[in-house]
């Protein structure tokens, strides 16, 4: 999410009032040229190795692209375990993620220039006939404005610029006219009515046919937008306005960075995560540089590159100086409230702020890039992936992966800084972490969770937009891309605009709008390129130097030596603050201190305790602050406390011919029977038990004997039915939900409970699958009469002996990975409920944004030693992780195309078909492991 293009040169002038480097890989190769002889402590990689590299990158996107093609298209995006296209309307709603999609074959369009950059002319001139054939733009379909905005604008603005390119050197695109920026053209003006507003800010969402507030459009009525929703439409609407000089989209696209920039915080000089488009006003007033606000620091950046107006810098420079005073807690960027930014708004930290690191080396300022990104590196290794979030004792927060590019462009831009090789040896895991555990038949699969190594069917569009272009770009040489790369600028989609769209169709006003500038610490300014002295001191271990502490961060788990406790440092000699884990509620010299804080206990009628703070009642606003962190440490507590009663998903691996490991299916665990996490894991063949509910004494003994037993869930208990297929002499249990379409991509964690009664009898494991999930293995079953699984706590490596005795294959699926206890937060079914005389236990902590002057909690009835508090409090502090999973079973209408021009059917493949590329699949993975790609 960050550029690559050149931008002034070295020797071209900069603003007096702001210096700066590296805003472009041009003045980045100032660096370059001089750091490039340095080893920084690795060994430099061979010219051979890096093509090898390349290649295989090259040989990963045909993969991931050619099944898209293949079993996908025109569908927007590929769901790699099943093998067909995901539609709008005919899958299940997945809540805010499908608001991407908009039936305009999303993944072509966002690969376009990827092709180019990949060398790929003739596929890319095949798949620009295939856009302008068949995508249509007027789909009565409700989209995100900013998903629809650098995807699909930017995916078409990004494949207009290589077009001409390509047209210019007289081989490629003789015919084409300008075609994709008329595509462009008709969609900006599609974009433009979600600007209606008084504030100028975009509705988030928008009708591609209808538009806003139309009872068609069912859309419309929505309130508040992200600052990143609404801050990063600058560089396509820009480009859009220069390659046609229409300047409306440019014009709408500034008035909304000039809003956002004038409704910042004027004290710390931060921005909120969620705005209220018509009001203005701060709704989520926490900060940070992650998940809500990240590219809008961005496009700041690189709307100074690609426009030329300084106001944009010095807005930039200014939220940076605030940015580093406050945030960044080297290694860690932890949010803080706007209000009160010496206060951490939350104790853990997204995956989408893995953009940063590569930010701040176009800002110049390498040394916290190189900490923050030696971080996350560190807790890539450890979890195989980045969570979705982590704690700050780097435990896993939410345990999804979606693919995501960030890391893989930050390593990207730190190589191209630093010449260090260490980067190299960076990408080249990343690689094998994708080869290994996330590639699968039909493409790349996301992670369902990190700690099992399970499966989500599901791979986005950014995937082939992103990380194939990062990845390649690593590896490759000057001569190795058909095209000078530094003559462009990257998109927060990695698309790629002119640098030349700077000095066209200026018609816009370059007057700077920035209002009462802060004069800020010189320092910020420092790195001016070519002062490659300034960035890299003559040291051939620099980089090195600053990584070699930051080593065993993630396996120490010790953060807190880091963190900066900023409250308790303002009082020197004054006794620590009182924290959530030492409160007792008999305590009277307790309870004066949360009066002083302005903390109030309050007894419920029904026994529980609940804890209010009223900002304005404390003793001084220290006080204040220190009783908010209190609430929010009480409200950490007691999620965590609910956490630890829940057991974390299991895994289904199917083991046998032709699958090998690679298909992991997520599992829910039972309350009862072997305890896999703490046992070895249980493997062998699958059958199907006679009568399928296991209702009952099976008929079929001796086919369950010594196997594995299916069994359908409903019309008695969990435990009756692990009683029978044990009795039967089943070494294990898989029950099957018996809701048809059931999955989960889209429902919570399912626990199996007891049936009230002594289970000790049961001993053999017992999972869970959902309908999906369950339908996979059954299709196994029908097209291979002998079909193996491995019942475990997390997914493990192909097993050796199998592997010779099947089929040599050289790549694993899915390994080991390290489990964390603290699962991410999860929705608990513990009994079958339409079992009768059963009942259901749903742990949900629930949140809300959190107030400005007044914070609850509720906590059960008070113990003698401690009053751990409820989930009832207004706080997004840790609960959002159980907002995420109500938002993804949230179900959305089913919109149809009203005019559709290409065929939208589900392509469902029975599993023969989906098996048919892995003998080119397997070739593909010997030929790696010879070194002949």
């Amino acid at each position: 999410m960050s550029e690559a293009g050149g931008g002034r040169g070295c020797g071209s002038p900069v603003p007096q009032r702001a210096p700066w480097s590296l805003v472009a890989t041009t003045a980045a190769l100032c660096l370059v040229t001089a750091t490039s002889m340095w080893t920084a402590g690795a060994a430099p990689m061979s010219r051979e190795e890096k093509q090898k590299l390349g290649n295989q990158v090259l040989e990963m996107f045909d993969h991931a692209y050619g099944n898209y093609m293949e079993h996908a298209y025109p569908a927007d995006e590929l769901m790699p375990l099943t093998c067909r296209g995901r539609v709008r309307g005919q899958e299940p709603s997945r809540g805010d993620v499908d608001d991407a999609l908009g039936k305009f074959s999303l993944t072509l369009i966002d690969s376009l220039d990827t092709l180019v950059v990949l060398n790929k002319t003739k596929e890319f001139e095949d798949a620009v006939r295939k856009v302008l054939r068949d995508v249509n733009l007027d789909n009565d379909v409700v989209v995100s404005v900013f998903e629809t905005n650098i995807r699909v604008l930017g995916g078409l603005l990004g494949g207009h610029s290589l077009a001409i390119m390509l047209k210019e050197k007289g081989e490629y695109m003789q015919w084409y006219n300008d075609e994709l920026l008329q595509m462009a053209k008709q969609l900006g003006y599609k974009l433009l009515p979600a600007f209606n507003t008084t504030s100028g800010l975009p509705y988030p969402r928008i009708n591609l046919k209808f538009g806003i507030r139309k009872p068609e459009a069912r859309t419309g009525t929505e309130t508040d937008t992200c600052t990143a929703c609404a801050g990063t439409l600058i560089l396509e609407f820009a480009a859009l306005s220069r390659f046609t000089g229409a300047t409306i989209f440019e014009e709408y696209a500034r008035k909304a960075l000039d809003f956002l920039w004038e409704k910042r915080q004027r004290s710390s000089n931060l921005v909120g995560v969620t705005i209220n488009i018509h009001t203005g006003d701060w709704v989520r007033k926490d900060s940070g540089v992650g998940a809500g606000i990240d590219s809008y620091y961005e496009y700041l950046l690189k709307a100074y590159v690609l426009l030329g107006d300084d106001s944009f810098l010095e807005r930039f420079n200014t939220h940076y100086d605030a940015i580093m005073r406050y945030i960044s807690q080297p290694p860690l960027l932890l949010d803080v409230h706007i209000h009160k930014p010496m206060l951490n708004a939350r104790t853990w930290m997204d995956a989408l702020l893995a953009f940063f690191p590569g930010l701040q080396v176009l800002k110049g300022d390498i040394r916290p890039a190189i900490e923050t990104h030696e971080m996350l590196y560190q807790v890539i290794k450890k979890h195989n992936f980045l969570p979705e979030a982590f704690t700050t004792d780097f435990r896993v927060h939410w345990a999804q992966h979606p693919l995501r590019p960030e890391f893989a462009e930050s390593t990207y831009f730190l190589y191209k800084a630093t010449g260090d090789p260490y980067y190299l040896e960076v990408g080249k895991t990343l690689i094998e972490n994708l080869n290994k555990y996330a590639r699968v038949p039909c493409g790349f699969a996301a992670m369902k969770d990190v700690r099992t190594g399970s499966h989500e069917d599901r791979m986005d569009s950014f995937f082939l937009a992103e990380m194939f272009k990062y990845l390649y770009l690593l590896f490759a040489d000057k001569e190795d891309i058909i095209f000078d790369i530094e003559d462009y600028i990257f998109t927060t989609e990695a698309h790629l605009l002119p640098l030349w769209l700077s000095t066209t169709n200026q018609s816009i006003s370059k007057k700077n709008t920035t209002s009462e500038y802060i004069e800020l610490d010189d320092s910020n300014f420092d790195w001016t390129c070519p002062n490659t002295q300034i960035l890299f001191p003559n040291d051939p271990l620099y980089a090195q130097s600053i990584r070699e502490p930051l080593k065993n961060v993630v396996d120490k788990s010790c953060p807190r030596g880091i963190i900066r406790v900023r409250e308790e440092s303002f009082r020197s000699g004054a006794k620590p603050p009182l924290r959530a884990r030492d409160f007792m509620a008999t305590n009277p010299e307790h309870l004066e201190i949360l009066k002083k804080m302005g903390v109030s206990l309050i007894h419920l009628k029904d026994g529980r305790v609940q804890l209010v703070q009223h900002a304005i009642q404390a003793a001084s606003s220290i006080d204040a602050e220190d009783g908010l962190r209190f609430m929010q440490e009480m409200i950490e507590l007691s999620s965590q406390q609910q956490k630890e009663q829940q057991l974390p998903p299991r895994a289904v691996q199917i083991v046998s011919h032709p699958f090998f490991g690679r298909v992991v299916l997520t599992a829910g665990p039972a309350q009862f029977g072997l305890d896999l996490s703490k046992h070895k894991e249980t493997r062998g063949f699958v059958a199907s038990s006679k009568p399928y509910n296991g209702c009952s004494e099976l008929t079929n003994p001796e086919a369950v004997m010594g196997k594995i037993a299916l069994i359908q869930r409903g019309q008695c208990m969990f435990a009756e039915k692990a009683r029978n297929i044990q009795n039967a002499g089943a070494i294990g249990g898989i029950v099957i939900d018996d809701n048809e379409g059931s999955s989960s991509d889209t429902a919570p964690l399912f626990q199996m409970a007891g049936d009230g009664k002594d289970t000790d009898d049961i001993t053999i494991p017992m999972l869970f699958l959902f309908s999906k999930e369950g339908s996979i293995l059954l299709d196994a079953i029908r097209e291979y009469e002998e079909v193996e699984v491995l019942l475990s706590d997390k997914a493990r490596d192909r097993d050796a002996e199998t592997e010779n005795e099947e089929q040599p294959f050289s790549e694993n699926d899915s390994q080991n990975q390290s489990a964390e206890q603290m699962a991410g937060s999860q929705e608990a079914d513990l009994v079958d409920q339409e079992s009768p005389g059963e009942s259901a236990l749903n742990s949900h902590p629930e949140s809300s944004s959190p107030a400005a002057t007044d914070n609850a909690a509720s906590a059960p009835p008070p113990d003698p030693s401690s009053a751990p508090a409820g989930n009832h409090a207004p706080s997004s502090l840790d609960g959002e992780c159980t907002d995420l999973d109500n938002q993804l079973q949230e179900q959305s209408e089913t919109e149809e195309d009203s005019s559709p021009n290409v065929s939208w059917g589900k392509k469902v493949q029975p599993i023969d078909f989906i098996l048919a590329d892995w003998n080119e699949d397997i070739e593909a993975f010997d030929m790696m492991e010879k070194g002949e790609l």
